[in-house]
């Protein structure tokens, strides 16, 4: 991280929405004017219904798409109005992300996985700080393996060094504990809050899991493109009540 970079993240939010809205042809609006921001150091869910526009809000906010309307800003750095290769140049520096599906490459060992972002941007890894990621997830003995050879957990794991990697302002976790087990996904979410803790990491995760919100700091609860309710710890049996009061899942 350099000293420019260092002191826009000590001044700006992680992520900043200002009446961010998203509709798509035939009238569907996915995103209703949604304001939102995130302070660095937090580990926030969001979740609703199907429909409810979570995933919609994670990637206008993610940049992985534009809205309609509104303005996005990730580490103080407006991102609405660029286009597609300039997106794709802020998000491999100030975003990371983990996804339910791992998306590692089977053909390459786990450090090439985790070090591929980086060389897609023609950047040399910290190997110091590579070393920390990778001894905290306790993966240091699996570096040359590939990933058929590693459990779900572990994956998910390696998927999460990759996403950190590079020092993101912020990462992106889409449903990372639905194709794990229930140990596998306690030691994921265990290890999401302790970066946000320890490293003041932070985090934006999008579940359908109660469980899985419930281990957040702030969980949003979405409904018809909105924000519905913010919540400051909630409980898993509090916000599967308020899925059930908004149709369920």
């Amino acid at each position: 991280m350099n000293a420019d970079t260092a002191a826009v993240r000590g001044a700006a939010p992680a992520i900043a929405l200002d009446g961010v809205s998203k509709a798509y042809p035939g009238g569907v609006r996915a995103l209703d004017d949604v304001s939102l921001t995130v302070e660095h150091g937090t580990f926030l869910a969001v979740m609703g219904p199907s429909g409810s526009g979570k995933s919609t809000l994670m990637h206008c906010a993610a940049g992985l798409d534009a809205p309609t309307s509104g303005r996005v800003r990730i580490d103080g750095r407006e991102i609405t109005g660029l286009n597609e290769t300039r997106r794709t140049e802020l998000r491999r520096e100030h975003v990371g992300f983990v996804f339910q599906a791992y998306n590692l490459i089977p053909s390459l060992s786990v450090e090439d996985n985790i070090t591929l972002p980086l060389r897609l941007a023609g950047r040399a890894p910290d190997r110091d700080w590579m070393r920390t990621l990778v001894e905290r997830v306790g993966l240091t003995a699996r570096l040359s393996h590939r990933p058929a050879e590693l459990s779900g957990g572990q994956q998910q794991r390696a998927a999460v060094v990759r996403a950190l990697v590079a020092r993101p302002a912020v990462v992106f976790a889409d449903e990372p504990t639905g194709a794990l087990d229930l140990r596998s996904a306690h030691e994921v979410l265990d290890l999401l809050r302790d970066l946000v803790a320890d490293l003041r990491q932070t985090v934006v995760m999008v579940t359908h899991d109660p469980a899985a919100a419930a281990r957040a700091h702030q969980v949003l609860v979405m409904a018809d493109g909105r924000v519905v309710e913010s919540l400051k710890a909630p409980t898993a049996p509090e916000l599967a009540g308020r899925l059930v009061a908004l149709g369920g899942v």
